[in-house]
């Protein structure tokens, strides 16, 4: 399992990242990371909420209530223009951080 923080620190990334594929509701957002995750990355209904509730706020994505197949209504949420500019600069982010990762974790050459 990954860490608690590293979760939390990827949720505005990999929301955005899904949500770039087309529109989704909470519970879809949580199988479809779990799955891409291969089970490593689990959220919770309470943990994910809060943040899809700020991500609104800010602009970021925008959410519509519809009728599921089911006929159970669900939030739908989905990207605004500040949210394609916020993937933008958060892929950035995090290949830089991944980059540096890669360098550090590459093998040295043994001093003798």
């Amino acid at each position: 399992m990954i860490s608690k923080e590293l979760v939390a620190a990827s949720t505005v990334p990999l929301v955005l990242s899904v949500l770039s594929g087309g529109e989704n509701y909470g519970y879809g957002l949580i199988q479809q990371v779990r799955a891409l995750s291969g089970g490593q990355i689990e959220w919770t209904e309470g943990m994910l909420y809060p943040v899809l509730h700020w991500m609104e706020k800010e602009g970021m994505i925008q959410a519509q209530w519809r009728a599921a197949e089911t006929g159970r209504k669900r939030k739908y949420y989905s990207l605004c223009e500040n949210g394609v500019a916020a993937l933008q600069s958060e892929k950035q982010q995090w290949i830089a951080v991944h980059k540096t990762l890669m360098t550090l974790w590459k093998p040295q050459p043994r001093l003798t």
